[in-house]
């Protein structure tokens, strides 16, 4: 199968993102915008998305769709293109990008593959692929080799075996150590702060773990806007190493500090909102401020 044409679920941070690379290297890429927000329908015109309205025309028109969305919404949206795979007989190659379970990408891979459709598990490590060499996409399952051909237009494609849930379990462990770090970070840092030590202990990180504290002052005042999405990605998380027979405790109180963060007024900011000059030590200040209050109100 030669890919000419793209399906995004859905242009938001990400796949907007992923979207304006393929374009930049000639690939055409399309949407549903049928009452998406205006946010997304922006972000999508920004990377030259073409909007086809319904999801319908998308799968109609696609030769691949990449879905890059919340936890949460990953098998609905499986469900709905595999709806329309059935009814219209296109067979696309359906790539399940999102942060899930290995379990839970199997099951997905099930729902496209019952009506016709191809399956793809994917993965994403890194940020939005805005620069180069800093975004790699792994891919598992008997297509993923299909998927290397995006690789001519600008997505760093690692495939990673034949088995569905290779590149979702990757995917989970890797997220487990960077947010899963960045959670401990910012309770810890919350903690200090309303302890009155904050100033003392990130002194003692910047002497005694150099490297920590450069990790944290990225990452931490980079998360609040995008809290709302871990969330779910902690769950999932969770939920892999409880199959796993291993704690999923740690990860659920991951999930309990983002659920915080998320309510906080830089919780509630959108990634290009956000100051990117704002320090970590301001961050943690009103962080600490605000989930108390968030707390309080909740008791």
């Amino acid at each position: 199968m030669q890919i000419q044409t793209v399906g995004i679920l859905s242009p938001g941070d990400m796949g907007q993102a992923i979207a304006a690379v393929l374009h930049q290297h000639g690939l055409k890429t399309i949407a549903a915008l049928d009452e998406r927000s205006d946010r997304t329908r922006q972000l999508a015109a920004a990377a030259n998305v073409q909007d086809v309205g319904s999801l319908k025309q998308l799968v109609i028109e696609s030769d691949v769709v990449l879905s890059v969305l919340v936890p949460a919404a990953a098998t609905e949206a499986a469900e709905r293109v595999a709806e329309v795979i059935g009814s219209t007989g296109k067979s696309i190659l359906y790539v399940d990008c999102n942060a899930i379970s290995p379990q839970k990408v199997k099951s997905i891979a099930h729902i496209i593959e019952s009506k016709g459709g191809q399956f793809v598990d994917a993965s994403i490590i890194g940020p939005p692929p805005r620069v180069p060499n800093r975004t790699r996409i792994y891919a598992s399952g008997k297509q993923a080799v299909e998927l290397q051909q995006l690789r001519d237009y600008g997505l760093d494609i690692r495939e990673i075996g034949n088995e569905i849930g290779n590149a979702s379990g990757l995917k989970m462990c890797y997220a487990a150590l960077t947010k899963g770090l960045t959670a401990i970070g910012t309770e810890l840092l919350i903690a200090a702060h309303r302890l009155g030590l904050d100033r003392q202990l990130w002194d003692e990180v910047l002497s005694s773990q150099p490297e920590l504290a450069k990790i944290l002052s990225r990452s931490i005042p980079s998360m609040t806007p995008k809290a709302h999405r871990w969330i779910g990605e902690m769950e999932e998380i969770a939920e892999t190493f409880e199959a796993l027979e291993l704690t999923e405790r740690i990860f659920q109180g991951a999930a309990d500090v983002y659920r915080l963060v998320k309510e906080t007024s830089l919780g509630k900011e959108t990634p290009e909102e956000r100051d990117r000059e704002r320090p970590i030590a301001e961050v943690i200040t009103t962080l600490s401020q605000e989930t108390l209050r968030v707390t309080n109100q909740k008791n």
